[in-house]
């Protein structure tokens, strides 16, 4: 079975304050960001403080995650992964 190219992150942990515009300026300067999305809650409408980046290529994507993996961003500390098959982050195993 061929692996398959991985192109979007998951990105936890962002502020409150983050907004969908301010996360896909922050992810721009590693490549083409095709969409940026927060994830809300239904009930607030207020986002969960995670959401999902989704780029151009893989290349583009990996860049992204080694630079951004770790970075505080709005007073926060965030983390980046790669999402495997319907949105759901990749885990590494030891």
């Amino acid at each position: 079975m061929a692996k398959r190219a991985v192109s979007e992150l998951f990105v936890s942990r962002l502020s409150f304050y983050t907004t969908t515009e301010e996360l896909k300026r922050l992810f721009s300067p590693f490549g083409v960001v095709k969409q940026a999305r927060l994830i809300e809650d239904p009930r607030t409408r207020r986002h969960k403080g995670f959401g999902f980046v989704k780029f151009g290529s893989e290349i583009e994507a990996q860049n992204a995650l080694k630079a951004m993996n770790g970075r505080i961003v709005g007073g926060q500390l965030i983390f980046v992964e790669f999402v495997e098959g319907n949105n759901t982050p990749k885990t590494r195993q030891s």
